[in-house]
Formats: C-alpha cells, structure tokens, sequence
C-alpha cells in the first residue's frame, strides 16, 4: 500500500508546535528530515550537553518527548503517526521513522492537548499544592499505563527533604567541575535568542530558597514573585524505567509529555527536574526513598501557580533550522 504524503506547510506547522518540547538547558536537541512519505526524527549530536549529559541519556529523553508533541501535533491536524523507532542500527542518532495515516475523527482532547503544548511552561517559581490531587492522581497514572515501559511514583510530602539533601549533594559533588559550569554559563548567556534558558524563566536566591528542590542555574527573576507562596508545596512525580537502555530514555520522554501536557490541561503548573538523576549517588537517593531497584530518569514538581503570575515561555529555534526537506 502507497503511504500518503502529508503537505509539507502542515509537516513544517506540527514540527514547529512540536518543538515546544522540554529540553535540557532548553538545548532542543533534534532535527527532522521530511522524506515524502516518511519524516524521520535524529538526535542533534551538536547540542547534546556533553558534560551535564555525558551518555546523552536526557536528550533521548527530550527527542522522546518532541515526537509525543508531533503526535499530537499530527493527530489535531487529522493524522496518526506510525513510529518505527531506532530504525537503523548503525545509526545511533536515527531515533524514529515515522509515517501517516488519516484520523477518522479529531477528538476534543487532541485539540486540548494541543492548546496545553502552547500554553506549558517550565516552572522554576514556588507552586502551591495541587488540588484535588486525589482525583486527579490516577488520571496521570492511566496516562503513564499507556506505556509499558515507564513507571509512575508521587513520592511522599516528607521525601521532600531527602531530595533537598540529594540537590545539595549533587551541588557539592559538582562544585569544582569547571565544564559543567562553563556550560551553565553558556545556556544562560543574554546572547541567546532562540535557545537556552532566559534571566526570566530562572529563580534569585530567595526564590530558589523557596523551591529547594531544584538545578542551581545563575540566578535571574527579581526575588519577589509569589511571595504569598512562602515554601514549594509541589507534588513531586519520579518517572522511572527497569533499565537504562536508549530505548527505555527515549521511552520515558514520551511519557513525560503526556504527563506534562494533562497537568496542563488541569490547570497546574510542572517542572520537569533532571539534576538529581545525572550523579549516581544522588540518583541512589530517589531508588531508596521508591524503595525500588528501577532507574529514576526524570522527576516532575507539579503544583498549582498564580493565574495573573505565570511562568514565561522560553525562545525556541526557527523551524527552518530544525526541519529539512528531502521530498
């Protein structure tokens, strides 16, 4: 059967809404190529940051996630992707081929999960705490259910200070390491413009006290918003896989973008926290307050945020330089 060719306008529409993916230092570490039929999505060897993310495991992670926004995308625009994934064995940075067939019928949640890709931020500020997580909880584990390969955990409010000890620790453990730091300094630099991570999308010192929970980014924002929210009330999710195989990284980011664009579409605000699963002992941490022998990848804060104060979107790449077209 002859696989349908989608428009290139609406191929170039759906990839750019879909590199509203989160990244790592908001490094957007993809590319795609538009081959007709096929659209195949790589990981960007050149914005891997190398000394945060020495294995590359957190930008398969964001690249899973930016292919669950390109589902959606694709799905409000009347298609269904097709993923083959790691295709080619002899190309570790070919992540997925991806083909199309028509929707019959474009759900009112699609077109949700769409609207919350425009509307998500990554936010550092305090967050008050969820309401009614009661109900809300196993909606997110059903999300998570969907895929086989990654667990969901909450951990408990009184694991918060474990993780405040694991942050601390990761802190100390990187205190002297010249690269990491470098690389803070050149994703947080005021030149850039279509990448990294603003002054505004960063916490001050009070801020961040506030938080505790958290990566030690040089400080930004002006140290006095939400300051009726006197201490982070976030619930912390931990997404965890058996192994820590590529296939089981690029896996959990696409679980991650369900689970930040329901919490979206509920209202409440995320952000997504890698710094304590890049050290082992930190990582250590998290396996012994899950009480399991699985692989923490990623942590989520997630809580409610202020409607006339919300966290600012962060600059994104033109499409131009993300997508290529080989038709």
């Amino acid at each position: 059967m002859t696989k349908p060719i989608v428009a290139g306008a609406l191929i170039s529409e759906a990839v750019e809404l879909a590199c509203r993916a989160p990244s790592l230092h908001n490094s957007q570490p993809w590319r795609w190529i538009d081959n007709g039929a096929v659209i195949d999505l790589f990981a960007d060897p050149h914005r891997i940051v190398r000394s945060t993310d020495s294995s590359g495991r957190e930008a398969l992670i964001s690249c899973g996630a930016v292919l669950d926004h390109f589902r959606v995308a694709m799905a409000v625009a009347g298609w269904t992707i097709h993923v083959d994934r790691f295709p080619n064995p002899n190309r570790l940075d070919h992540l997925a081929s991806i083909d199309f067939s028509p929707l019959e019928h474009v759900t009112q949640v699609w077109n949700d999960r769409a609207k919350a890709i425009r509307r998500r931020r990554t936010d550092r500020l305090p967050l008050g705490a969820p309401t009614q997580w009661g109900a809300f909880e196993p909606v997110l584990r059903a999300v998570v259910a969907a895929n086989d390969a990654v667990a969901l955990d909450v951990l408990d409010d009184d694991a918060r200070g474990k993780l405040a000890e694991a942050t601390r620790l990761t802190e100390s453990l990187r205190r002297y390491d010249e690269f990491y730091h470098r690389e803070l300094q050149w994703w947080t630099a005021r030149f850039r413009r279509s990448d990294g991570v603003p002054e505004n999308a960063r916490v001050s010192p009070t801020e961040r006290d506030r938080v505790a929970v958290d990566r030690a980014f040089p400080p930004g924002g002006t140290g006095e918003r939400r300051a009726a929210i006197t201490q982070d009330e976030a619930k912390i999710l931990v997404l965890s896989t058996i192994d820590d195989t590529r296939t089981a990284a690029f896996s959990c980011g696409e679980a991650l973008s369900a689970v930040l664009l329901e919490c979206t579409m509920a209202g409440l605000g995320t952000c997504p926290l890698t710094h304590i699963t890049e050290i082992e002992d930190s990582r250590r941490v998290i396996r012994k307050l899950l009480g399991t022998a699985a692989m923490p990848q990623i942590l989520v804060r997630v809580g409610t945020a202020p409607a006339d104060n919300p966290a600012p979107p962060t600059p994104r790449r033109p499409v131009t330089e993300v997508l290529e077209f080989r038709r």
